[in-house]
């Protein structure tokens, strides 16, 4: 008996160590660079806003963050590896819906779960698409007058996306399927690319989180924005429900992720670090000039919200998706 109520009480002993051990080490967490990984190359929107939310958590943190920029897959690469990598709170992600919401309804063999194979911390930030055309192939100048030409131009538009599944691409599909018109999918590797296309004269259209360059020195037409709430770079432009299409409301974001089975203090002090981050004046300004609206979530919302908008994108696929283009 006595030497069972030793056992009893070793095995408890143990227990509290450990707990306490746990509880000790994210109290002192970070005690080392944190890594995020961003599953896009260098000079995207996940990738500016990465760095610039990284900027401000180091003051948080009071550790550095490095930003590791592994493309591939449409973000894929990098998400997948992040997911497998140790829960201890060093190596995390930084991503976009894309990744996230944009791909599990479309991708049949993913390799990854985006609800249970990543600890949410919080979103980031949100922001709308930007649909331009080419001024010297779209004579349209608002969105009424594109669709007005594209039905007296049937099959002969065609638009550009980052790639099947991903939100350019959803944007076409959706916009295509409200009008009535008919337009030809054409992806690549990266938004960027198909932004050049356009300005080259290759396809005639995308939607496009960041084209200010062009748009402001007139290489590309702004008929209008995806987002429910008017873009604030381009407070004149109205939104695509604002111009007939009552409804349409299509946004991406970037959010903050670690591996499974991160500690939740863990979780918990990365969530309000980044709440504590948005309130910073300078950080504000920066998403402004960029079309990105702050957002700083708990966990929980973020995942309410990754489900809400999966189940959307799903019917969406379902309904004007499903010959995939």
């Amino acid at each position: 008996m006595r030497n069972s109520f030793r056992r009893v009480c070793m095995l408890l002993g143990l227990t509290v160590t450990a707990v306490t051990g746990s509880f000790a080490s994210a109290q002192s967490y970070p005690e080392k660079p944190i890594r995020v990984v961003v599953p896009y190359a260098a000079g995207g929107v996940a990738d500016g806003t990465s760095r610039l939310f990284a900027q401000v958590l180091e003051k948080e943190l009071g550790q550095p963050i490095v930003i590791e920029n592994k493309p591939g897959g449409g973000g894929r690469i990098g998400a997948q590896a992040v997911s497998r990598m140790a829960p201890d709170g060093y190596t995390l992600l930084m991503t976009t819906n894309g990744t996230h919401t944009f791909m599990a309804p479309t991708e049949e063999n993913l390799s990854y779960d985006p609800l249970t194979d990543f600890t949410p911390i919080s979103l980031l930030a949100s922001y709308g698409f930007l649909m331009v055309t080419n001024p010297s192939t779209v004579p349209a100048k608002t969105v009424p007058e594109f669709i007005e030409y594209a039905k007296q131009n049937p099959a002969k538009l065609n638009y550009a996306s980052s790639g099947p599944g991903s939100g350019p691409h959803f944007s076409g599909e959706v916009f295509k399927a409200m009008t009535g018109i008919e337009m030809t999918h054409v992806p690549y590797k990266g938004t960027g690319p198909g932004i050049l296309a356009v300005v080259a004269g290759e396809v005639d259209l995308i939607f496009a989180a960041d084209a200010n360059t062009f748009i402001d020195s007139g290489r590309l037409n702004l008929l209008g924005t995806t987002s429910g709430k008017r873009d604030p770079r381009y407070p004149d432009a109205p939104t695509l429900d604002e111009s007939g299409l009552k409804g349409y409301d299509i946004i991406s974001w970037v959010g903050f992720f670690g591996p499974p089975g991160l500690d939740p203090a863990v979780q918990d002090r990365l969530s309000k670090a980044v709440k504590n981050a948005i309130k910073d004046e300078q950080l504000l300004a920066q998403l402004a000039q960029r079309g990105l609206v702050p957002v700083g979530n708990t966990p929980d919302e973020l995942t309410e919200l990754m489900k809400a908008e999966t189940a959307k994108l799903r019917e969406v696929a379902d309904t004007v998706m499903k010959t995939k283009s």
